[in-house]
């Protein structure tokens, strides 16, 4: 996986993130350098740290399915594609709360998705600590930029963040599929 497809990657899976923060930013108003640094920690760290731990589960099954696994990063890229999708329409109510606890459930559900794509990386092979650390970092400054976009937007682009998110996990998924498959090169 070169740079320029680990870059969308984590854009697509920053998009979660980037939607709370934007509904964060919203709901806090007044929004200050701190409010960023909050969210961009709590959703870049659990965006780092989940498919880490998806990698090493997936490394454990490597072997036995290795002759599907690019038939299981599709299904699982479409699925978390899809969700995202889905969960674009529905409205959400936010909290200003940025404690702990607050923050800690939404990276958690947020990061979810990024579970599943580490047990892919598993199957692809990715050099995983590179991996994550920008996947992280994109999620840090993107989270950042959530709020302050909340806090002069508002819900506008909340939806839109979530759908480009669902549509580039999609479309990664069907660019693994078809480079195993020997379609694309």
């Amino acid at each position: 996986m070169g740079l320029t497809e680990l870059f969308i990657l984590a854009v697509g899976l920053s998009m979660d993130a980037f939607a709370v923060s934007i509904c964060k930013g919203l709901s806090l108003g007044r929004t200050s350098l701190k409010h960023s640094l909050i969210a961009g920690a709590y959703f870049g760290g659990f965006q780092a740290l989940m498919p880490l731990i998806g990698y090493v589960l997936g490394i454990r099954f490597q072997a036995a399915i290795q002759s599907i696994d690019h038939w299981i990063a599709f299904v699982l890229l479409c699925i978390i594609g899809i969700n995202m999708i889905k969960e674009a329409k529905e409205q959400e109510d936010c909290s200003a709360d940025m404690d702990v606890k607050t923050m800690l459930t939404l990276a958690v559900a947020t990061s979810i998705d990024a579970l599943a794509v580490g047990v892919t990386f598993a199957f692809l092979n990715v050099d995983i600590v590179p991996a994550v650390t920008f996947i992280g970092c994109t999620t840090f400054v993107l989270s950042g930029i959530g709020i302050k976009v909340g806090s002069i937007f508002g819900l506008k682009y909340r939806s839109k963040a979530e759908i480009f998110g669902g549509i580039v996990l999609i479309l990664m998924g069907f660019k693994i599929l078809l480079e195993h498959l020997g379609i694309l090169p």
